[in-house]
């Protein structure tokens, strides 16, 4: 075994666990059934996939443990779901097949969400609590209420009441959410906590008395032998404009020096484990690091806070590398290390590390597309690049009755994972490629030295599509003719897209005109002045590329944001790095003309100007290759479009896509 240190067990309180690997609590809300505050099958099947993969405690996403002084659900509107009675049965049935699988399950409990409760709740008419009355984040017209003593010492006992829910289905242990700004961090972080009562004050102690108290009244409902973490913050990571901090400078929140107060306060209090994680809503891609942040990023810091307590530490943030995590614990950085969205993309991360098959771990992208920002606009949390996750048991393969003859046209990534589902059901696939590489823009896309873990996808593709053995005729450009003579069952079209080109702009075939794609792909070089056109997720991360490499860059849009279709912790973190490395953003801009050394821009205003560069570099999207899909619908059967080819998207929409056909047929 290479990764010892990973699958060594360990204890919590007196819990055994099997590894050092733990599932991250993560957004569930849409395994509840919303009505009833029950959990689904959908659910259960969820967890189920995680314990089979092999790892050693799962840690459920938060549950709520009251809804009358704190509320976040009315009706069918639910922010977060409510530990619930009802689901008695469905808690116990989950329990029972983790614990079949060797795994162990703590519930996360919270007192709820407090100033960052969601702008429909508040606008369903809901005043938000907290610990003092300060703006609600979502809302900022909206002043909270400060919970009054008496109502913090109920929300204390209402944890007992969860408690015991929790002890009675034969679950291991609870999570106490004091993270991410959420209303038990507001009760023990000064920025938000101005109480004069017990529940307050300067020291950090009294602050504490809210998350102790809760701890008590848990050991003394189902006793003291029943283990409990507390998860927490060790930086908030907002500086003093109130806005994240991109290198934890001027931190106005918790900062280091204060998290060990923390941890060593709660050690003391009988806490069994800290999950020590970083951010909050402010210093949001702290709390959900996007492909931006390296992985591993707060390793360090954990370290240092690990010297001085005993009780075991919990680490997450990006630590889905095995050399990484196996090196963390092996120098004493953690104790267990917590992967979240790794386990999405890949629920046998786990096993694959402990048999030694890394390569075969299909790696998670920092996207955050399938995943949260799924769930923020209210769908089922998934995975980009594995669409059965949170899809268990509606995603199921199962062999084909009759091997078919499946025709694919284009390597890129729908084509690819289009490929591999087909293969796997058992037909029989052939994938035209016109280059010698497989990949698409794929290959592009993973040149940045933030976006390794597109390479790193890339590679993963290739080597199932190796394992596979799928037959794949490279520098072969599909036509008309060809596809005839293949005599397909089933045609798969995924040809891509190219970049589009504003042919209507006078001077666009000017040699200073480039687009995204070559400069990736090292067909053009940039100059040191360079200017883009186009300010969506191409743009502004072709920006950052080139600013990192030293050189002037000015973004042009045309519309009043850049890169708006992006979730909003990736949002945040790019518009930060770009600011830190100069690059100048102009919205509500276009080209009107471009000459040998400059570009000519209108603003909304009809105000016109010149901006003076050597390089322009277009990033106005793409457009879709359908010749050979219009050529032959219609006069082949079951033919499909799939990926850029349908319609230039996403990763996330290429794969969903090449999944669904792939097996469907």
């Amino acid at each position: 075994m290479l990764f010892k240190k990973l699958f060594e067990p360990i204890e919590i309180g007196k819990v055994w666990i099997k590894n050092r690997i733990a599932m991250a609590p993560m957004n569930n809300g849409h395994q509840i059934d919303p009505t009833q505050g029950t959990i689904t099958q959908r659910c259960v099947d969820y967890y189920v996939e995680r314990a089979k993969g092999g790892v050693g405690l799962i840690i459920t996403g938060v549950f709520k443990v009251e809804n009358n002084i704190e509320r976040c659900i009315k009706d069918d509107i639910m922010q977060w779901p409510l530990l619930s009675e009802k689901s008695l049965p469905e808690y116990i049935e989950l329990t029972d097949y983790i614990h079949s699988y060797g795994a162990k399950i703590f519930a996360q409990l919270s007192a709820g969400p407090g100033r960052v409760t969601s702008a429909k709740v508040i606008n369903s008419g809901i005043k938000p609590v907290s610990a003092s009355p300060n703006q609600a984040y979502w809302v900022p017209e909206v002043t909270c209420r400060a919970l009054t003593t008496e109502e913090v010492s109920e929300i204390v006992k209402a944890f007992g009441w969860a408690a015991e829910i929790v002890a009675k289905v034969g679950m291991d242990g609870i999570e106490v959410h004091g993270h991410e700004g959420y209303l038990i961090d507001q009760f023990t972080t000064s920025l938000w906590n101005k109480r004069t009562d017990k529940y307050g004050g300067s020291d950090i102690k009294d602050r504490l008395s809210f998350p102790i108290e809760i701890l008590k009244e848990i050991k003394n409902r189902v006793g003291s032998d029943f283990p409990v973490i507390y998860r927490y913050g060790i930086k908030h990571f907002i500086d003093k404009s109130g806005q994240a901090s991109l290198h934890g400078e001027r931190e106005i929140g918790r900062d280091f020096s204060e998290s060990v107060k923390m941890a060593k306060l709660l050690e003391e209090a009988g806490y069994d484990a800290l999950d020590v994680d970083t951010g909050c809503y402010e210093g949001n891609y702290f709390a959900h690091p996007p492909c931006y942040q390296l992985h591993g990023f707060s390793i360090d810091l954990v370290g240092e806070l690990k010297k001085f307590v005993k009780i075991p530490i919990i680490a997450a943030n990006r630590m889905d590398i095995p050399e990484l995590a196996e090196d963390a614990i092996k120098k004493e950085k953690t104790d267990i290390v917590a992967l979240g969205r790794a386990l999405l993309a890949d629920a046998y991360w786990p096993q694959k590390v402990c048999e030694g098959r890394i390569e075969y771990i299909r790696p998670c992208i920092g996207c955050q597309e399938g995943c949260l920002r799924r769930a923020s606009i209210g769908a089922s949390t998934s995975c980009s690049v594995n669409p059965a996750c949170g899809r268990e048991t509606q995603f199921t393969f199962t062999t084909s009755s009759k091997r078919k003859r499946v025709v694919i046209v284009g390597g890129g990534v729908a084509g690819m994972e289009a490929a591999r589902i087909a293969t796997i059901k058992g037909h029989y696939v052939v994938l035209y490629e016109k280059t010698d590489k497989l990949g698409g823009h794929l290959i592009e896309a993973s040149v940045p030295d933030f976006k390794k873990d597109i390479e790193r996808l890339l590679k993963w593709y290739k080597i199932e599509m190796n394992k596979l053995e799928i037959e794949i005729k490279f520098n072969k450009e599909a036509n008309f003719e060809l596809i005839r003579k293949e005599k397909a069952d089933t045609i798969i079209i995924a040809s891509g897209s190219t970049p589009l080109v504003c042919k209507e702009i006078p001077g666009i075939d000017n040699s200073i005109v480039v687009t995204c794609c070559d400069l990736y792909l090292n067909k053009n070089k940039a100059g040191n002045n360079v200017v883009i056109v186009g300010g969506g997720l191409e743009g502004c991360e072709t920006a950052l590329w080139l600013a990192k490499q030293g050189k002037k860059v000015t973004v042009i849009e045309k519309l009043p944001n850049v890169i708006a279709d992006t979730f909003f912790a990736n949002r945040c973190m790019l518009l930060d790095l770009l600011a830190e490395h100069k690059v100048l953003i102009i919205v509500n801009t276009t080209v009107q003309e471009i000459t040998n050394d400059s570009l000519i821009i209108i603003n909304k205003n009809f105000e016109r100007s010149k901006i003076d560069c050597d390089t322009i570099v277009l990033a106005v999207g793409m457009k879709p290759n359908q010749e050979l899909y219009k050529s032959l619908v219609g006069k082949v059967p079951n033919i499909y479009l799939i990926g850029d080819s349908k319609k230039p998207r996403k990763i996330h929409d290429a794969i969903f896509e090449g999944y669904i056909i792939g097996n469907t047929i």
